[in-house]
C-alpha cells in the first residue's frame, strides 16, 4: 500500500543508489540492438564549484534528453567531468595555506605546491558532482573525467591529449610565442580571459594634458566658427591636448595620434611632441584610428597598456614600452622617482606633478567603464605587454564557421548563431598560456640562446637541443601553464580516450547535443567546434541548446550583492528534486530568461502530490495493470477517450523535447496529467468503481493502470524519482515489469485515438465546465443546486444526458436537467453543441445586482488596461524603466484583457 504522502526526502537517494548499483546509466544500458548512440557531454563544472540554479537548469535540460533517448532504446552515454578550474583552485589552496599559517606558494615551491593542490582535489573538490546527483542527473560517473586526469602525470590519458594537441598545433604553425597585450590581473599576477574581466561604470575623470611640440614647432588651431562650421578665428599653439583617464600610462606613450585628413593637424603628421615628466621624444603619426569628433582629435599611445593603442602602434611601427610590474607597480622604465610606486599612489603623483609643470590643461568628470576580476569585483585589470603563448584562432575559425553556416551544426534557438559569428568573424590570436602554478604545463624547454623545443617530455627535447645544437645542453622548462579553456576545448573527444583510438571514440564521436549557456559561445562551444574539427575532422556536436538566464521572480539577475539567489540545493531539501526541476523545465522558454518564484515551484510541488494521490486512489479502488490488456479493446467512451488523450499527450510531450520545446512538453504533461486525467477521468471513473458493472469496472480499472503507466514514462524524464517509485510501487501486482522505469520503453501509442469517444467525452467536459463557469462568476452560494434546462437538444443531446444525467448533475450540482423548447426567464444563458443551455438564476441570486457589479468591474478593467497601455505607448517611459518593470507592465495588461473577456461573457449569459 502506498504512503499516504510522498516524501521526497526519504524516497530521493534511496532510488539514485539503487539506479547505480544497477548500472542504469551506464553507456549503453538499456539499449536496443543495434541501436544509434546519443551522446551528451557535461559542461564540466569547476572543481571548486557547487550546484548554483543554472547548473540546476542546465543539467535538469541535459537530463530530459539523456532520459528520454535511454527510453526510446538508443546506446545513450552522458559523459561527466570537471575542469580543474586554475585560477580559481590556486586562489582557493593559496588562502587555506594563509589562513593555517602554512608556508606559502612560493616558500615551498612549485612541486610541493602543486601536491597540497592535488591534496585538495581529492579531499574537498568535486563536491558539485554529488550534488548534481541530488538533482537527479543521470550520467555515466564510473566515467567521470578531470581536465587534469587522475593525478596530472604526463602518461595520463586526458594530459597526453593536451601535450599531443599543443605539440600538433605548433608543429602546423597554428601556436606560436610573441609579446602580445593581454589582460592581466596584478593580484594573482598572470594573464586571464575576457571571460574573466568585468567592465563596471564608474565615475572617473578624463585628463586633459598639454604635450609641448618640439624643435619650437607652432600652428594655427581653430577656436571659434561660423554657422557653417567653417573657422573664423585661430590661436596659435606649441602644444597638442590629449586626454586620459589612466594618467599613469603616460609614461609609457610612444606616440601621438590625430587622423590624416584632420586639417588642424595635418601639417603636424611627421613632427614630434616632448613627454612631459619623461623628456622622451615621440613622433606624431596619422592614423584613422583618431576620431576628429572626439576631445581634441590628438590621441596619446601607450602600445604597450592599451589595445587599441597596440593596433596603432603595430601600424605605424611605435615602440612598445611597459612600464609597470607584474603586480602593478612602475618598472625601471619609468623615471626613477615614481619606480616602486603602485599604479594608483603614481597616478596621484603624476598628477601633482604635471599640475606644477603646467602640462595638467583641465579635468573632467565621467562615466567610465573599468575592466575589474570578473570574480571579486575589486581588481582593476590592466592591459599588459608581454610575452606569451598564442593559437591562431583566425585560421581554426574558418572551418568552424563553415560548420553552422552550411547547417552542419545548428544552434537552437537559432538567433545565438549572430552571436556566434560575431565572435568569430572578428577573432583575435587565442592567448593560452597563464602565469600559474595549477593546471597543464606548458610543453616548451628553452636553451641558453632562448631557442624553444616543444616536445612530450624533457627527454624528447633534450633530443632535439642535442640535434639542434650538436652537443647536450641544459634547458629551462616554460613556467607557464595552459589556459583552461584549452584543455576543455577537447572535452568531446579526450573525455572518449583520445589520444588513443578507442572503442569509445569510435562509438560515441561526434557527439549528439551540446546544452549550455549563451555566455561562453566564443570561450567554449566555438573552441570545442575548432579542436574537434582539426583533430577529428567533423564537428562535436550537430546541435547546440542554448538555455536562457534564470532570474529572480522580478526579472533581475541573481547576485549575492541583491540578496536574490535561489540556492537549487534548498530548493530540494524543501520541495524535493522533481518540482524543482519540472519548474526549471515548465519555464525553459527558447530564448527566454526564466523568472523563477519560489510559488512556482510549490506549485509543482503540489502536483507531486497530486500524482501519488492518484495513483493511491487507483491502488485502493483496485485498478491494477492486467495481463493482455489491449487499450484498442476498450468498449466504454470513457475509456477509449482516455486512452486516445493519452495517445495525443504523448505526441505533443515528445514533439516539445525533439523541437527542444521543453516549456511546451512540460505543459502537455501538466495539462494532461492534472486537467485531463487527475481532474476530469478519475471523477467521471468514481460512479464506475462504486456501482455494480462489473466489465464496467474491471475495463476501467485495467485502463486507469495503463494510463498511469504510461503518465509514469512520460513524465519521468522531468520527474525522475517519485515516478520511479511509483513505478516500482504499481509494478509489485500484475504482470512483472521488465525493467526499472529509467530504462522502460517510451510510450507508443499511435493508433488509439477514438473520435466518437472523444467528441461524447469533450461535449461532457464542456457542459459540466459551463454551468461550473457560470457558478463562479455570478456569485452562487456553493450548496445551491440550480435546475439545467437544455433548448434545442437535438436526438444525440438527448441521448448523452440520459446516459450521462446523474454524472453530469453531481459534478455540476444540479437539482435537476430538463429538456424545454423555450429559455425560462432570470436564466444564465450558454451554448454547448447544438442547444441552448439555462441556469434559472431567479430566487437564487439577484440578477439586477449581479449584472451592475460585474459591469462595474468590466469598467475598472477597461481603465486600469487604457492607464497601462498609456505608460506603454510614452517613448520616456519605455526608455527609462527597467525591463522587468516593463515585463511586469504588460503582464498586468495581459491579465486584465483575459480577465474582461470573462467578466463581459458572463453578463452577456445573463441576456436582455
Amino acid at each position: 500500500m502506498l504512503e499516504k504522502t510522498y516524501d521526497p526526502a526519504a524516497v530521493e537517494g534511496r532510488i539514485f543508489e539503487k539506479w547505480l548499483d544497477e548500472g542504469a546509466f551506464a553507456a549503453g544500458a538499456g539499449a536496443k540492438p543495434g541501436a544509434e548512440p546519443f551522446t551528451i557531454v557535461i559542461p564540466p563544472p569547476n572543481v571548486t564549484g557547487s550546484l548554483h540554479i543554472g547548473h540546476a537548469l542546465n543539467n535538469t535540460i541535459q537530463d530530459i534528453l539523456v532520459r528520454y533517448n535511454r527510453m526510446l532504446g538508443k546506446d545513450v552515454l552522458w559523459q561527466p567531468g570537471m575542469d580543474h578550474a586554475g585560477i580559481a583552485t590556486q586562489m582557493i589552496v593559496e588562502r587555506q595555506l594563509m589562513e593555517r599559517q602554512e608556508p606559502g606558494r612560493r616558500d615551498m615551491g612549485r612541486e610541493k605546491f602543486v601536491e597540497k593542490v592535488w591534496q585538495w582535489r581529492h579531499e574537498s573538490g568535486g563536491t558539485i558532482m554529488n550534488q548534481l546527483k541530488r538533482l537527479g542527473a543521470s550520467a555515466d560517473y564510473g566515467r567521470e573525467r578531470f581536465t587534469m586526469g587522475e593525478n596530472g602525470a604526463a602518461d595520463d590519458q586526458m594530459v597526453r591529449a593536451v601535450t599531443t594537441v599543443f605539440i600538433e598545433l605548433y608543429k602546423r604553425g597554428l601556436i606560436y610565442r610573441a609579446k602580445r597585450l593581454v589582460n592581466w590581473h596584478p593580484g594573482l599576477e598572470t594573464a586571464i580571459s575576457d571571460l574573466e574581466v568585468e567592465n563596471i561604470e564608474v565615475n572617473g575623470h578624463m585628463w586633459h594634458l598639454r604635450y609641448p611640440l618640439a624643435d619650437g614647432v607652432t600652428y594655427d588651431y581653430p577656436i571659434a566658427f561660423d554657422v557653417d562650421g567653417n573657422p573664423t578665428e585661430y590661436e596659435t599653439r606649441n602644444y597638442l591636448v590629449v586626454a586620459t583617464t589612466r594618467p599613469e600610462t603616460m609614461l609609457g606613450d610612444t606616440g601621438v595620434a590625430v587622423h590624416p585628413e584632420d586639417p588642424r593637424y595635418q601639417g603636424l603628421i611627421g613632427k614630434s611632441v616632448m613627454l612631459p615628466l619623461v623628456g622622451r621624444r615621440i613622433p606624431i603619426v596619422g592614423d584613422e584610428y583618431a576620431d576628429p569628433e572626439l576631445g581634441s582629435g590628438a590621441v596619446k599611445i601607450t602600445p604597450a597598456h592599451d589595445f587599441n593603442d597596440f593596433e596603432v602602434g603595430v601600424r605605424n611601427a611605435l615602440e612598445q614600452i611597459n612600464i609597470f610590474t607584474t603586480s602593478g607597480a612602475i618598472n625601471d622604465n619609468a623615471p626613477e622617482i615614481y619606480r616602486g610606486l603602485d599604479r594608483f599612489e603614481a597616478r596621484k603623483r603624476i598628477l601633482d606633478d604635471l599640475e606644477v609643470q603646467g602640462v595638467l590643461d583641465h579635468v573632467e568628470d565621467k562615466k567610465i567603464m573599468v575592466p575589474h576580476d570578473e570574480k571579486s569585483k575589486q581588481v582593476v585589470i590592466e592591459p599588459f605587454l608581454t610575452d606569451q603563448w598564442w593559437v591562431k584562432a583566425e585560421v581554426l575559425a574558418e572551418p568552424a564557421k563553415a560548420s553552422v553556416r552550411e547547417g552542419r551544426t545548428r544552434f537552437v534557438p537559432q538567433q545565438y548563431e549572430n552571436t556566434y559569428f560575431a565572435w568569430m568573424d572578428n577573432i583575435k590570436p587565442w592567448c593560452i598560456s597563464r602565469q600559474l602554478w595549477w593546471g597543464h604545463r606548458i610543453p616548451a624547454w628553452y636553451g641558453p640562446d632562448g631557442e624553444v623545443f616543444v616536445a612530450a617530455s624533457e627527454e624528447e627535447a633534450a633530443k632535439a637541443a642535442e640535434d639542434h645544437y650538436g652537443r647536450a645542453i641544459e634547458l629551462r622548462r616554460d613556467e607557464d601553464v595552459l589556459d583552461t579553456w584549452f584543455s576543455s576545448a577537447l572535452w568531446p573527444f579526450s573525455t572518449l580516450g583520445w589520444p588513443d583510438e578507442t572503442a569509445e571514440l569510435k562509438r560515441y564521436y561526434p557527439t549528439s547535443v551540446l546544452v549550455t549557456g549563451f555566455d561562453i559561445i566564443f570561450f567554449w562551444v566555438a573552441r570545442m567546434m575548432m579542436m574537434g574539427l582539426e583533430f577529428q575532422e567533423t564537428e562535436p556536436f550537430h546541435t547546440v541548446y542554448m538555455h536562457a538566464l534564470v532570474r529572480d521572480e522580478k526579472g533581475q539577475k541573481m547576485s549575492k550583492t541583491k540578496g536574490n539567489v535561489i540556492d537549487p540545493l534548498q530548493l530540494i531539501d524543501e520541495y524535493g528534486a522533481d518540482a524543482t526541476r519540472f519548474t526549471l523545465a515548465a519555464m525553459a522558454a527558447q530564448g527566454r530568461d526564466i523568472r523563477l518564484a519560489i510559488s512556482r515551484v510549490e506549485g509543482y510541488r503540489n502536483f507531486v502530490t497530486k500524482i501519488w494521490n492518484a495513483a493511491r486512489f487507483l491502488e485502493m479502488n483496485e485498478c491494477h495493470r492486467l495481463e493482455g490488456y489491449n487499450p484498442s479493446g476498450n468498449q466504454l467512451p470513457l475509456n477509449r477517450w482516455i486512452v486516445g488523450a493519452t495517445a495525443r499527450a504523448a505526441t505533443e510531450v515528445t514533439s516539445g523535447i525533439e523541437q527542444y520545446r521543453f516549456n511546451e512538453a512540460a505543459s502537455s504533461a501538466y495539462d494532461f496529467v492534472w486537467g485531463t486525467f487527475c481532474d476530469w477521468f478519475v471523477e467521471f471513473a468514481k460512479p464506475i468503481f462504486s456501482g455494480e458493472d462489473q466489465e464496467a469496472k474491471a475495463e476501467t480499472r485495467a485502463t486507469a493502470a495503463f494510463v498511469l503507466d504510461q503518465i509514469l514514462k512520460l513524465l519521468h524524464p522531468f520527474m525522475p524519482f517519485v515516478t520511479e517509485e511509483l513505478w516500482a510501487e504499481t509494478g509489485k501486482i500484475g504482470p512483472s515489469r521488465e525493467s526499472a522505469l529509467v530504462l522502460a520503453e517510451w510510450p507508443k501509442l499511435e493508433g488509439l485515438e477514438d473520435e466518437a469517444a472523444d467528441n461524447e467525452l469533450n461535449w461532457l467536459m464542456e457542459l459540466i465546465s459551463s454551468v461550473r463557469s457560470v457558478r463562479t462568476e455570478m456569485r452562487v452560494p456553493a450548496g445551491a443546486k440550480l435546475k439545467l434546462v437544455a433548448v434545442g437538444a437535438s436526438s444525440l443531446t438527448e441521448t448523452r444526458l440520459a446516459s450521462h444525467e446523474a454524472l453530469i448533475a453531481r459534478l455540476a450540482r444540479l437539482e435537476s436537467i430538463t429538456i424545454d423548447s423555450q429559455v425560462p426567464t432570470s436564466s444564465a444563458q450558454f451554448v454547448v453543441g447544438e442547444a441552448t443551455w439555462a441556469l434559472p438564476l431567479s430566487g437564487v441570486i439577484d440578477i439586477g445586482v449581479e449584472r451592475a457589479r460585474l459591469e462595474k468591474e468590466v469598467g475598472k478593467l477597461e481603465k486600469d488596461i487604457a492607464a497601462i497601455d498609456k505608460k506603454l505607448d510614452n517613448p520616456q517611459f519605455v526608455s527609462k524603466a527597467p525591463e522587468e518593470v516593463i515585463e511586469e507592465q504588460k503582464a498586468r495588461r495581459d491579465t486584465a484583457i483575459e480577465r474582461r473577456a470573462k467578466i463581459t461573457a458572463a453578463v452577456a449569459r445573463l441576456g436582455a
